[in-house]
């Protein structure tokens, strides 16, 4: 696939993941619901997926992963990425409230399917996992496939970002509109946000920092809901 086409890979993480989700509940006979708790462990998966695939595609255009997405060692600073960090710290966790509050009425409101325990070397493994390989495939896709390759400044923000904020929709996949329509608005006002710094700035690294952290974030919750006996419960009853 040549550079110009690479945008067309866009949806590509929102089709996995709902035909993951979807033959997950085929094969095991339970509901969606019930197998939402693995969604750490199938980002992760599909993660791998995605980075595979993006250093295959860059090596069959004659460049390199980090070409894709423009790094260039030694050109962010650190007043930099402390900065992007703290704006994707507070602009994710906020975009999560104000969509709960339009969606559910709740504020502060955090799904507590989304902080399920799973078993415990899994939440461990996940613990260093996720964060990490999230950057690397979401950013790398798309940034470098999306903001990179598109000529025009603003579908270059705009496309890019609906599918970045798409994608969350089917992480986990419940085929409810209120859920669906809640993680989307989540997520667009961040990667809208993203986007345009990116394709201002064409560094990458503050974004995936910022990005390693805020799911950090995530996964340590789920890691002490599977380590601590009771705590998602008492954290499920606290939400109510």
């Amino acid at each position: 696939m040549s550079r110009g086409k690479l945008a067309f890979l866009l949806p590509i993480r929102s089709v996995v993941f709902l035909l993951v989700f979807l033959l997950g509940s085929g094969i095991s006979g339970k509901g969606l619901s019930e197998i939402s708790n693995w969604w750490t462990i199938v980002a992760t998966i599909v993660n791998v997926f995605t980075i595979i695939l993006l250093i295959g595609i860059s090596k069959k255009n004659g460049i390199t992963y980090w070409d894709l997405i423009n790094y260039r060692k030694g050109a962010s600073k650190l007043k930099q990425i402390v900065i992007i960090s703290i704006v994707i710290l507070l602009v994710g966790t906020g975009g999560m409230y104000l969509a709960g509050f339009i969606c559910y009425g709740v504020l502060p409101y955090a799904s507590p399917m989304m902080i399920t325990p799973v078993a415990k070397i899994l939440a461990v493994i996940n613990f260093f996992l996720l964060p990490v390989s999230t950057a690397f495939a979401e950013d790398g896709l798309y940034l470098g496939c999306g903001v990179n390759v598109m000529k025009n400044k603003g579908a270059g923000i705009v496309i890019p970002a609906f599918f970045y904020a798409l994608q969350h929709c089917f992480i986990p996949t419940l085929l409810d509109g209120r859920y669906i329509f809640y993680r989307f608005l989540s997520f667009l006002p961040l990667t809208v946000i993203l986007c345009w710094y990116y394709q201002k700035k064409r560094d990458p690294l503050p974004i995936m920092v910022g990005h390693v952290l805020i799911d950090m974030m995530t996964v340590s919750w789920i890691l002490a809901t599977s380590l601590i006996p009771g705590f998602y419960e008492t954290m499920c009853n606290m939400a109510g």
